[in-house]
């Protein structure tokens, strides 16, 4: 078992990504998940990600605040405790288009 405290979860920048501040909580070290990774993102007001895709799938989970995700030509809003998947090579862009900040979990396989 591995436990990390949210004290020494150490602050990582993720591409393209603006107004978002990153911790990862779990993975890239010794002991921890051996197949994935798991970060908390604080989106600023106005702060977002994309529009871009990855060959890697991923799920987010909001904690607190409302974040718009768009899809090709699908866009939701995900409050708090929503979740989505959003698959391998799918290009997504979100928006925090409140005036709040929004905490997000970010589970995502590492790279290959």
């Amino acid at each position: 078992m591995l436990i990390k405290r949210f004290a020494e979860a150490a602050p990582y920048q993720a591409p393209n990504h603006f107004d978002v501040r990153g911790l990862r909580l779990q993975g890239f070290e010794p002991g921890g998940p051996e197949k994935f990774w798991v970060g908390l993102s604080h989106f600023l007001p106005g702060g977002g990600a994309g529009p871009d895709a990855s060959p890697l799938e991923k799920v987010y989970v909001v904690l607190s605040g409302r974040l718009s995700v768009t899809t090709g030509d699908e866009i939701c809003e995900l409050g708090p405790l929503d979740s989505c998947t959003i698959g391998p090579n799918v290009e997504r862009s979100i928006v925090n288009k409140t005036n709040d900040i929004v905490t997000m979990i970010v589970i995502m396989p590492y790279p290959q």
